[in-house]
């Protein structure tokens, strides 16, 4: 699902530490905004929130979780005895 890909991405650049709030927003509009595409498709209303949230169930998008720590300890040099 393209869908899947274009949130994994946009996760993977910008799913860094205090970023979590507004990752969080992008997938919340995302899922509003492929909700009003999927009830464009027909004359009538095709999909309520229900038949969405099953359809979201049976085909998950990728949650938004931080993926990159900018606070994190850089790991000490590791000292290698030559003799």
């Amino acid at each position: 699902m393209k869908v899947c890909a274009k949130l994994r991405g946009h996760y993977g650049y910008y799913a860094v530490t205090d970023n979590s709030p507004g990752i969080g927003r992008f997938y919340y509009e995302v899922t509003k905004l492929l909700f009003k595409w999927l009830n464009r498709r027909s004359q009538r209303k095709g999909m309520t929130w229900e038949k969405f949230n099953l359809m979201d169930e049976r085909f998950p998008l990728p949650r938004p979780r931080i993926r990159v720590s900018m606070f994190a300890q850089p790991k000490p040099p590791v000292q290698v005895d030559l003799l």
